[in-house]
This record gives C-alpha cells, sequence and structure tokens, in this order.
C-alpha cells in the first residue's frame, strides 16, 4: 500500500482526521470550557448511539472502578432508577440522533440535571428551546471519526464531577502521541501495527476480548461495519467459554482476533493461552492485539485509535471507501 491508494479508495480524506487524532484530542482537553460543577451525583446516564455511543461506552469502562453508578443508553428510554442525584450525559454529534433527542424530553417530568453535547443540529435547537445546557462541539469529518474530540472535551467540561485523575489523561495524550508515530498514513512500512494487522483479516473478524476491554471492541465491530463494510462480530473471552467456543467445532469463515489487556486478571490470562492452545490444535489462524502499558483511559483510546486506522486501511486494501454509510442513511431517513 502506498499513499496513492489510500489517496484513491479515501477521496473524502478521513485518513487524515486519523493522523491528527492526537492533535485533536490535546485541543479538546486543553480548550477552555465552562466546567459543569454539580454536587451529590451518584449516578451518570450516558445516552448516544453510534459513535456517540462508543463514547458512553468508554466513559463507563473508565468508571466502573469508581463508587458511582452508570447506565449506559442506547435508546429511546431512560431508565427507571434516574432521579434527582443522576446526571444525564445525552451526546449526538451530528445533533441529529433520534433516539438520543428524544432523550431530552425526560427533562420536564425528572429531577435528573441534563446536560447535552452536540455539533449543534436539532439537538442544539431544542435545548435552547428547553432551557437545557448545551454545548457546541465541531464534528471532524463524520461522526465516527469525531471520537477524541468529543471524549476528551467531555472529560475536559465534567472534570470537577467525574472522579478521573487529570495525570491519567495527560498520560493518554502521551500514549496517543506515541502511537500515531507508528501507526499514520506516513508509516506504510511493516512496523505499523494498523496496517499490518489489516492485511491479516482475510474472513469475518470475531473479536474476542476481557470485559475491561469490551468498549474498545464494540469500537473495532462498528467501525469494520461502517469503513469497511464487512460482517464482524464480538464475544467476551470469559463468556465464550462456556458456549460459543463450541463452534469452532465445525469449519467457519470467522477470523478470531484476541484482544488482551496487558495487565489482564490472572484467570483471564491463563484463558486467554488455554484458548490459543486450542485453535492451533484445530489450525484456526487467529491474530493477537495487546494493549498499550498504562491507566485504563490510555489503554482503551490507543485501542480503539489502532483498530480505528486498522478498519480504514483495510477498507482501502478491499477497494472500499470509508466514509459513505449508504444503508445507515437509508434507515435514518425513513424514520419519523
Amino acid at each position: 500500500m502506498n499513499i496513492q491508494d489510500i489517496q484513491k479508495f479515501d477521496p473524502q480524506k478521513m485518513y487524515q482526521t486519523y493522523d491528527n487524532w492526537h492533535i485533536h484530542a490535546r485541543d479538546a482537553f486543553e480548550k477552555e470550557f465552562l466546567k459543569i460543577r454539580l454536587q451529590d451525583i451518584d449516578h451518570v446516564a450516558l445516552a448516544g448511539m453510534g459513535g456517540s455511543g462508543a463514547i458512553g461506552d468508554m466513559i463507563s469502562a473508565i468508571l466502573s472502578r469508581e463508587d458511582i453508578h452508570v447506565s449506559n443508553v442506547k435508546g429511546y428510554l431512560l431508565p427507571k432508577t434516574v432521579d434527582e442525584r443522576t446526571l444525564v450525559i445525552a451526546t449526538s454529534i451530528s445533533g441529529n440522533t433520534k433516539e438520543t433527542i428524544s432523550i431530552l424530553d425526560y427533562k420536564s417530568k425528572s429531577d435528573a440535571k441534563f446536560v447535552a453535547i452536540s455539533s449543534g443540529g436539532v439537538m442544539k435547537e431544542k435545548c435552547i428551546k428547553n432551557s437545557i445546557t448545551h454545548y457546541d462541539i465541531p464534528m471532524i469529518h463524520s461522526p465516527r471519526a469525531s471520537f477524541v474530540t468529543f471524549l476528551y472535551s467531555i472529560l475536559n467540561i465534567f472534570e470537577d464531577i467525574l472522579p478521573i485523575k487529570k495525570t491519567e489523561v495527560s498520560q493518554s495524550l502521551e500514549k496517543l502521541d506515541q502511537l500515531q508515530k507508528r501507526i499514520n498514513s506516513s508509516n506504510l512500512i511493516e512496523d505499523n501495527l494498523a496496517l499490518d494487522l489489516a492485511k491479516k483479516i482475510d474472513s469475518s473478524p470475531l473479536i474476542y476480548y476481557p470485559d475491561g476491554l469490551r468498549a474498545a471492541a464494540i469500537r473495532f465491530k462498528n467501525s469494520l461495519q461502517e469503513n469497511a463494510k464487512i460482517h464482524a462480530s464480538v464475544e467476551d473471552v470469559i463468556e465464550a467459554s462456556h458456549n460459543s467456543i463450541s463452534t469452532w467445532e465445525n469449519k467457519n469463515n470467522l477470523k478470531p482476533i484476541l484482544l488482551q489487556g496487558s495487565d489482564d486478571h490472572l484467570k483471564t490470562k491463563e484463558r486467554w493461552e488455554i484458548i490459543k492452545e486450542y485453535f492451533r490444535t484445530k489450525n484456526i489462524d487467529f491474530q493477537e492485539v495487546y494493549s498499550v502499558q498504562g491507566n485504563i483511559i490510555s489503554k482503551l483510546v490507543c485501542l480503539i485509535y489502532l483498530l480505528d486506522y486498522t478498519s480504514i486501511y483495510f477498507a482501502v486494501l478491499s477497494e472500499t471507501d470509508p466514509s459513505p454509510v449508504n444503508a445507515i442513511d437509508f434507515v435514518k431517513k425513513r424514520l419519523r
């Protein structure tokens, strides 16, 4: 692959946005926002679909170690556990996601605190009309490519509420800088981890993950589906060991990709080795992907960066334009 191949099959230049992800992330976290300062919040409800939903998955994973209840809402309904101690963060990068906009209707009949984040659109108009705090964040290229801009904006805006250390965010930005040098479009050689993985995907990926890396696995599945237009699926490696692993007893056209944390639980590491041994005995070709060393933000955001770029490189190798999502547009245009 060379840069001319990328330019030919990625005419809307998604790859350039990803080349600058580390810059967009740092700019978003260092930007001066009016901070949200609320007290007595013990429940955060994150509403969003698609690329915006991936941000909810990420923040849920980050907060999983804290003494705070987190609900990830992908649909039209808030959970009944929402009360006056709940912060509802509704994110629609496009500003026009019908499911997420409908969540704002709860504002009139709930004591929860509502904050909305979008690049404008219907969501912004609704927030102005209903006196809901709204943050206008520019979209870069597309909702999915704007992931780090919105993620780090949220970490910035809610810095005083979310129990996340600033040093952890700073470390993740440093890790992004380091990874960018290895996987960007100016480094199309053998040590480009994203390009190398893209070349090894020769059938529908089945992505195995431990619970802590769930957000990265789901995001990878979604990115392969949207950018490369191929079928992909995910499996929790612990749960899969009790059921779906048995499907490998028959031939199929799936490609196991094992997402592993640099410090997975001891028993999870043991399970990985057993599954690899099983795959080898069955002559099943699999690929391994490891997270970087560091805190949970660093691990997840760098995995997502690596795997998103993998989906773009795979799209180019397949002579597929990663930007259009015609089937998604077909559904959205017919929703009332």
